[in-house]
């Protein structure tokens, strides 16, 4: 499973000129299932990504997590991070699930990060032509591959 994590002022999904999701300060995350991942990944990448201390304190410190300054997140499901551009120049998404493993290990995932900052994440569409807009703070922007977690 990857993810792309970036710290947003605000972001937004829309579908078909309606927009379904709409955040302040949080998190924008991409997320990429190949058929390898379990549950184990989908707890691991949690459990990482609402602890990241990427947030300002007081102080002006990147010191605090998304749950430590109550933002809001989007979870939005992206198979292009599973792209593969080592031959030609036409990418290869061999490793991105079909969405009969994807879409259960993605809703697993929104759940998960649901239980875990106790609050409602807001989500695209699986599979849908989204308009994903934000404004990235800092820049921040996290990638995290759970495959490389040792």
């Amino acid at each position: 499973m990857k993810a792309v994590i970036q710290r947003v002022s605000q972001a937004s999904v829309t579908i078909s000129n309606e927009k379904v999701a709409d955040i302040g300060l949080g998190l924008l995350i991409l997320v990429g299932i190949e058929d390898a991942d379990t549950q184990e990944d989908i707890d691991w990448l949690t459990a990482k990504i609402v602890q990241l201390r990427i947030f300002k304190d007081e102080n002006e410190v990147i010191n605090k997590s998304v749950q430590d300054v109550k933002g809001d997140i989007i979870v939005v499901s992206q198979f292009t991070l599973h792209a593969s551009t080592k031959k030609g120049n036409r990418p290869s998404y061999l490793k991105a699930s079909k969405p009969t493993i994807a879409i259960p290990l993605y809703e697993a995932f929104v759940a998960s990060m649901e239980k875990s900052i106790g609050k409602k994440v807001q989500t695209g569409q699986f599979g849908a032509d989204m308009k994903v807009s934000l404004l990235n703070d800092g820049p921040v922007t996290i990638i995290i591959d759970t495959k490389n977690k040792e």
